[in-house]
């Protein structure tokens, strides 16, 4: 199953992307990671400027949960339900 790296305000999103049995990680444990999930609010969520991943990046800002999980679903090819 994929690693999703998800910001740590996101706690909802968290859980619904465990329940959809992805193996979920703060940001900071983002290396391997098939794609991160920010909040969108802080533009500088990593605490630098120059960060880089070569993960994809959904910004979750005025998306549901369900969304967010498809969306990762789609990012990584895993359809998953909500």
């Amino acid at each position: 199953m994929s690693k999703i790296a998800v910001e740590d305000s996101l706690s909802s999103v968290k859980q619904a992307l465990q329940s959809s049995g992805y193996e979920v990680t703060s940001l900071n444990q983002a290396d391997g990671a098939s794609c991160v999930v920010i909040s969108g609010l802080d533009q500088n969520v990593m605490g630098f400027a120059d960060a880089t991943t070569p993960a994809s990046v959904i910004n979750a800002h005025g998306l549901t949960d369900e969304e967010i999980v498809q969306e990762v679903g789609r990012t990584t090819g895993q359809n998953q339900s909500f």
